[in-house]
């Protein structure tokens, strides 16, 4: 058990790095530093947008307008963060 929940939290990191990568990508594209229209952009784009977005899109309906301002990355890596480091160890004691 104590193996599943150590790939579990691996697992989780990774999302991490791809809720990243997403976020610094749609900046690039936001001001104009890659071409949005270039096919290999788009196809990263499209990729990272069908993983992280039906984590994100709840966030965005639970949160208020904020203007062009989007927290929801950051929430979601919170929640990432809070999972991975307070529920996988409490799990894990109660396992061990």
């Amino acid at each position: 058990m104590i193996e599943l929940l150590g790939f579990i939290s691996y697992l989780i990191e990774l999302y991490t790095y791809v809720i990243i990568a997403g976020v610094i990508l749609s900046w690039l594209m936001a001001f104009g530093v890659i071409n949005a229209y270039n096919p290999m952009v788009r196809s990263i784009w499209q990729g990272l947008n069908a993983v992280t977005e039906p984590l994100l899109a709840p966030i965005r309906n639970m949160m208020p307008n904020m203007g062009g301002i989007d927290i929801s990355p950051i929430i979601l890596l919170l929640a990432c963060y809070f999972v991975q480091s307070v529920i996988i160890p409490n799990i894990a004691k109660a396992f061990a």
